[in-house]
């Protein structure tokens, strides 16, 4: 049944927190010792080389010419077997070796493979390293030096951080295309990330040497950024062509040979969208006493004035953008915050009741400001927004951000970007709705010769081949940073609009490639996330994407074709053609994730309305984690869609379901999501919230009401859990996620004729993240008696790395549906006894 607004959703509390149950393990198995035959076969010419040349040079002062070596004020890669905790337990024991940083690396089928960053500062710690190494072939190693004995054992690599790491291929690339055909003298901008020091004193020379040597290749220091809370050090240089090709090459001899330097990338380079077919926008609509912002929007400068936006928008311009800004460039802030405001206006939606509160942070051409570094902006204006006695809005708990770096694709690291998303949503308790990024390119369709067999096709072989032509280049759309990030919530954009038939006049040129499938659009990026977690978390809708043809050799390429009135969504637009107050049409990410703050914000403003202070008088951090739950917790894969996928790319065995799975999440996450549903519930469906707090290795009970209607019924029923937290982060932590909840599956589920649903992420999938989602369903009759429960177990496991003594909130969202039996809400609303107030 459809949502009813009179209908609001359901509050539960949960039990007192209590230890975890006895016999659970508390640690995982450690992982497989390497052999110590192949650990010296490995490890040994490396370790021998290091002692030739320390022989010659005790002061190891050659080491620095010789790329090869493992040299002083040289960052060390050390990549181990299982958990790094270990092994940074024993880095702590060597004088003089500092922890620079350690990322859970994407796990492969067989093993994990963490990563921990080491600078080794002098000779001395060298020869202490090199000292225990040959103690433990010769099984020497004494009391207080037997964890090195399981990190030698554990090592499945070492090497020295060096020009050809410093500079990535896809850089290199980008970087290339960036001098040809320019001249020697002319000016390229970079971004120089430096190996954070946790010395102030320490970073400030290593920042000065890094001048030097910009200086020294005849280019200079344009601005800098140091944030401690993220370990994130970096310099926005200019450099001479000439100077480049050097860095392009990974030559020593430029600054890509400087020991301070972490990374050197081009400069970052906003995504964008478009907004096409303007005309003539309403004549005005009615006007309301607007509430205080509880929502944030970091983008373009919009056009404020618009009769759509003026008594909406408050517009805090730190940056001074909006001068610099010609009204007519003003494309993607106005759209944002178009959709956020009113929704898709080609679906008739009230505005929102609050203002939302406006910080431009790109500026002309809807480019990132050129003479800042785009983290030091972000960082910049979140504090203004929420730090100290003078925070422009405090009261923002929610913040868009449809924005992405086109040239920072997700590669396994984690970008600075999204580390600083992560802190700043644990710290202050803001949920960040971030864009998946879009990847405009043109792919190959190898089954169609022509364009004219593609427009010609049956629809369900075109959607297939389409789908088979995007599994083959996966790899090559991957989510653009920051949508990697934890905390945050990622937004994909799945095919769906508002456009009425009559008005879906398509033109021949362009083809709608997946039909009726609900699917991720051809250029929303894909997933998984970072430590192969699931992302996009959910997906909205982007508009109805269709494909052109841009060129044909023995088959066709095509690419994402621009938005349409008859295939886009409705958006406020900039002045075009002498229509002041324009409308547009849009599509993409960026759109599906302002609609996604849109739904987080409906969501705030029903739990207000129904509640009151027991909503609103929550921490931000606590109301931040429960809208995140309650947003994903409608998202669902379509089965046919799933089926597609699963059909389509496999693997064909039905034993590797697990490998399907994954497959279908790429696409889709967790799933496409109702916004309706997540507002509101209707007479066959009920969804529950609940919220709460976990210490280290606690759980709480949370028991979820069975009206005595399901009993007996031999139909379609289902139960549905989310569970949301942010976990803390900090720079040298030992596992970036170190906190993992998850909700322990309850043993009365077969009583209840239900068992966990075919079509969602397989539960180590889901368990990555910050997100955990599990469906049952089933169709045998319940058991149900006056008093029937199910009791949701949700469990903080042991903390990854260093002890995190702080208490956790969580955010938990239940539904239980049996489609067609209208007496499911009002029974459990009467067992609750709860006399709700419906928003208005």
């Amino acid at each position: 049944m459809a949502s009813d607004p009179t209908k609001p959703l359901l509050r539960l509390i949960p039990s007192r927190p209590s230890d975890r149950p006895a016999g659970v393990a508390r640690f995982p198995r450690p992982p497989e010792a390497f052999s110590q035959a192949r650990q010296t076969a490995s490890f040994s010419p490396k370790f021998d080389r290091l002692a030739q040349v320390m022989a010659r040079d005790p002061a190891g002062l050659e080491l620095r010419a010789d790329p090869t070596a493992l040299a002083p004020e040289r960052l060390l890669v050390f990549e181990v077997r299982g958990s790094v905790g270990t092994f940074a337990d024993a880095i702590r024991r060597v004088p003089g070796l500092e922890l620079i940083d350690e990322e859970e690396l994407e796990a492969d089928e067989t093993d994990k493979t963490p990563a921990a960053y080491l600078m080794v500062p002098d000779a001395r710690a060298l020869q202490q390293l090199l000292s225990l190494w040959q103690r433990w072939l010769r099984g020497e190693l004494q009391w207080g030096e037997t964890p090195w004995g399981t990190v030698f054992s554990l090592l499945r690599d070492l090497r020295p951080w060096g020009p050809q790491d410093r500079v990535q291929p896809y850089d290199a690339s980008v970087l290339a295309q960036e001098v040809t055909g320019r001249l020697d003298d002319d000016l390229v901008r970079l971004e120089v990330e430096l190996v954070f020091r946790a010395s102030k004193r320490a970073g400030q020379a290593q920042e000065e040497a890094v001048r030097q040597g910009v200086t020294a290749q005849t280019g200079q220091v344009v601005s800098s950024s140091r944030i401690e809370d993220i370990a994130y050090h970096a310099l926005l240089v200019d450099l001479p062509v000439r100077a480049l090709r050097a860095v392009i090459e990974r030559s020593a001899d430029g600054i890509a040979g400087l020991e301070p330097v972490m990374h050197i990338r081009p400069q970052s380079v906003a995504s964008s969208i478009e907004v096409e077919e303007a005309e003539d926008g309403p004549d005005g609509l009615a006007t309301q006493v607007l509430g205080e912002p509880i929502l944030a929007l970091l983008d373009g400068v919009p056009v404020a004035r618009h009769r759509l936006l003026a008594d909406h928008l408050v517009v805090d311009d730190p940056l001074n953008l909006e001068p610099a800004t010609l009204v007519t460039e003003r494309v993607h802030g106005t759209a944002m915050a178009s959709l956020i405001v009113h929704g898709d206006r080609n679906r008739p939606e009230s505005p929102l009741p609050r203002r939302i509160h406006v910080v431009p942070v790109l500026g002309p051409r809807d480019a990132f400001p050129s003479d800042r570094l785009i983290i030091d902006v972000i960082y910049n204006a979140v504090l203004r927004m929420r730090d100290g006695a003078e925070a422009t809005a405090p009261g923002v708990v929610i913040v868009n951000v449809s924005l992405g770096n086109a040239r920072r694709p997700f590669s396994g690291q984690l970008s600075a970007w999204a580390r600083l998303l992560d802190r700043l949503a644990y710290h202050y308790g803001l949920l960040f709705v971030v864009s998946a990024g879009n990847c405009t390119d043109a792919f190959p369709i190898e089954a169609f010769a022509t364009h004219t067999l593609f427009e010609d096709a049956d629809p369900a072989h075109r959607a297939q081949e389409t789908l088979r032509s995007l599994g083959n280049i996966v790899a090559d759309r991957r989510l653009l940073s920051p949508a990697e990030t934890v905390n945050g919530l990622t937004v994909g954009a799945c095919n769906e609009d508002a456009v009425v038939a009559a008005d879906r006049r398509i033109a021949r040129s362009i083809v709608d490639p997946f039909g009726e499938h609900r699917m991720a659009n051809p250029s929303s990026s894909l997933g998984p996330g970072f430590a192969a977690a699931v992302k996009p978390d959910v997906l909205l809708p982007g508009a109805r994407e269709h494909l052109r043809l841009v060129a044909r050799h023995a088959h066709i390429e095509v690419a994402p074709a621009p938005p349409t009135r008859s295939a886009g969504l409705r958006v406020a637009a900039p002045p075009r053609g002498g229509v002041e107050n324009a409308d547009g049409f849009t599509n993409g990410t960026s759109a599906a994730t302002a609609l996604g703050s849109r739904t987080a914000h409906r969501i705030h403003d029903a739990l207000e309305a129904t509640y009151g202070a027991t909503f609103s008088g929550m921490a931000p951090r606590q109301r931040a984690v429960l809208l995140k739950a309650l947003l994903a917790h409608t998202a669902r894969w379509p089965d046919t869609t799933a089926n597609l996928i699963r059909d389509v790319i496999g693997p064909p065995d039905g034993r590797q379901h697990v490998r399907q799975k994954d497959n279908i999440r790429r696409f889709l996450g967790f799933g496409i999501v109702d916004p309706d549903d997540a507002v509101a519930c209707a007479d066959d469906r009920a969804t529950f919230w609940a919220s709460g707090e976990l210490a280290p290795d606690k759980v709480c009970v949370v028991n979820v009401p069975v009206p005595i209607a399901m009993g007996g019924q031999a139909v379609p029923h289902a139960l549905t859990a989310t569970l949301a937290w942010f976990t803390p982060t900090a720079p040298g932590r030992k596992s970036y996620r170190s906190v993992r909840l998850k909700i322990i599956e309850p043993n009365s589920l077969g009583t209840l004729g239900l068992k966990s649903h075919r079509d969602q992420p397989d539960v180590n999938q889901t368990n990555r993240g910050t997100l955990f989602m599990r469906s049952w369903t089933g169709s045998r009759a319940p058991v149900v008696g006056a008093a029937t429960t199910i009791p949701l177990t949700i469990q903080r496991d042991p903390n990854q790395g260093v002890s995190i003594d702080d208490p956790i909130p969580f955010g938990l969202a239940v539904t239980l549906t049996m489609p067609g039996i209208a007496e499911i809400y009002e029974q459990v609303r009467q067992r609750l006894g709860l006399g709700l107030r419906a928003p208005a």
